[in-house]
């Protein structure tokens, strides 16, 4: 496959990303009648349009960003920390292709009702239809102008995401893209008992050119291939499906609905093992980019290393796993394991993800602690490493990958007078908008909170980050921005520009390595780091 066609399938998977949360966003704005009021005034308030449709105006403020970040509105921060929505060229004709995605919501709320894992006739069928009529364009007339051939083309693939996605991960997760059945040809009946059903499921992949089908028989063609060995850029988005199931309630009912759990429920906005499933296979890209830091830091001297690693937020194990086999393979320290062997600490705050660290560190036949965790509460982990294990968190080097954004949210002890966030973020808690100078003002504290058991070895961050949605809406197919923003907005999470992460870095005293700072891509749509922040 030549590197033109590998770049046009790059665009069809982020544009599915993006269709997997804007589609469900789109139809809840639309059947409340809040895209028809912006079409009549063309130029509101948040707040104003906030209390005319009764809606919590964070979650409002994170779906019409969503929008926005798709070319559809103009999200503006106006003075006084005022969002301003308003139409563009393309508002009118974007809005009136929302109904198309009825039958999209349709399947995910109905998929609902089934088992997350496996494969059941029901929702198959409802499957189908959709997959039939997308075939069909769902009668879309022929598109004179340009510009509705565009818009045309992109709700389409937001659709195709919808096909393609939540199929994709279960299918992963279950085995289908095993090295056989991606080497060999295979039949329906190889994989699952329903064969008849499972058939007609391939059928539907074959309409979409991933596979060749002779006599019954399936074989991948390169295009499957493409995307099957990237399922996992997939997972972290279709595990937020529950939420966006009821994001009409997040936005116009309930903002709780999935907060006000017994103590020790499961989490309901999230299925999380396929979260940390796709976690683990997408950050697997950025590990190798930390192993220089490593490798510098344990070939020091003995007596100036880190006596171990601490991996907040271990998610599946993968990153400390990692860091173990360049520390033991590429460094000094790796020569002295016997003599001075490392403590590595995996800390993690849900439970599911502690099982599979475990089960994963278990098998990679390394020696680690795998320990509950809040990355908001480095004083209770340091106080547990102390009190059980005669350890002191500031003797070991702290990493965390994609987890700061996460933080429990506290409104700031102490607001920095006359802040002006140059953050372009839509931020809420609990359905309450948070403004942009408060997120940096809690994230300073966060950092704050962090800074001295981070003083002797620095702290080693993979993060996720925004960009602005103008940006975002010049380059469609080139970005998973949109999907980043809802999934992360919706459920309570900060991302915030790079710059402004580690501006805010350093006001609580936390500087990056500059010949570690990484972005990618390294371009202005960067939208993960890497950096060492010292103190």
């Amino acid at each position: 496959m030549d590197k033109k066609h590998q770049a046009q399938l790059r665009d069809d998977l982020f544009r599915h990303l993006d269709g997997l949360v804007t589609a469900p966003t789109a139809f809840a704005l639309h059947q409340k009648g809040v895209t028809t009021h912006l079409l009549q005034e063309k130029s509101v308030l948040l707040h104003d349009l906030a209390a005319r449709f009764g809606a919590n105006e964070g979650y409002l403020n994170v779906a019409l960003r969503v929008l926005a970040s798709q070319g559809w509105l103009t999200h503006t921060i106006e003075a006084e920390d005022q969002i301003r929505i308003s139409t563009n060229d393309l508002s009118e004709q974007a809005f009136g292709m929302i109904p198309f995605y009825q039958d999209v919501v349709h399947l995910i709320r109905f998929s609902g009702n089934y088992h997350r894992r496996k494969f059941e006739k029901e929702p198959f069928l409802v499957l189908e239809r959709l997959a039939a009529n997308y075939q069909n364009r769902f009668g879309m007339p022929p598109a004179d102008q340009v510009e509705t051939q565009h818009l045309q083309h992109q709700v389409l693939k937001h659709v195709e995401g919808m096909i393609v996605g939540p199929t994709l991960v279960a299918l992963s997760m279950n085995g289908m893209f095993h090295k056989y059945f991606m080497e060999a040809s295979f039949k329906p009946e190889e994989f699952h008992e329903d064969a008849e059903s499972f058939e007609r499921l391939l059928d539907i992949f074959a309409n979409l050119g991933w596979f060749e089908k002779r006599n019954g028989t399936f074989s991948f063609t390169d295009k499957g291939l493409f995307f099957a060995r990237r399922a996992s850029a997939y997972g972290v988005t279709v595990s937020y499906l529950p939420m966006f199931r009821q994001v009409d309630e997040l936005i116009f009912g309930n903002a709780n609905i999935f907060w006000d759990l017994p103590a020790g429920a499961r989490e309901m906005h999230v299925d999380r093992e396929m979260n940390v499933w796709g976690s683990g296979g997408a950050h697997a890209n950025y590990f190798k980019v930390v192993d220089d830091i490593i490798i510098d830091l344990f070939n020091q001297p003995i007596e100036q290393q880190p006596k171990g690693i601490v991996d907040m937020g271990c998610g599946n194990g993968a990153f400390i796993i990692h860091l173990f086999d360049v520390i033991e393979q590429r460094t000094l320290r790796g020569t002295m394991l016997e003599e001075y062997p490392l403590f590595l600490v995996g800390a993690d705050y849900n439970q599911a993800a502690l099982k599979v660290t475990r089960a994963n560190i278990i098998q990679a036949d390394i020696w680690a602690k795998v320990i509950w965790g809040d990355i908001g509460r480095p004083d209770l982990l340091a106080d547990d490493l102390r009190e059980h294990y005669g350890i002191e968190l500031r003797d070991l080097l702290n990493v965390r990958t994609f987890l700061d954004h996460n933080r429990p949210w506290s409104d700031p002890i102490k607001h920095t007078p006359g802040r002006s966030s140059r953050s372009t973020g839509a931020f809420a808690f609990r359905g309450r908008r948070l403004s942009n100078a408060e997120v940096e003002d809690n994230l300073r504290e966060h950092f704050q909170k962090w800074a001295p058991y981070v003083s002797r070895f620095g702290l080693l961050l993979i993060e996720l980050h925004t960009i602005a949605p103008a940006l975002t809406a010049q380059n469609l197919g080139k970005t998973a921005a949109t999907a980043y923003d809802a999934t992360h907005g919706f459920s309570d999470q900060y991302i915030v520009e790079i710059d402004v992460f580690k501006s805010v870095a350093a006001e609580a005293g936390l500087n990056p390595t500059e010949k570690h700072a990484v972005r990618f891509p390294n371009s202005e749509l960067a939208t993960v780091s890497v950096n060492l922040l010292n103190k």
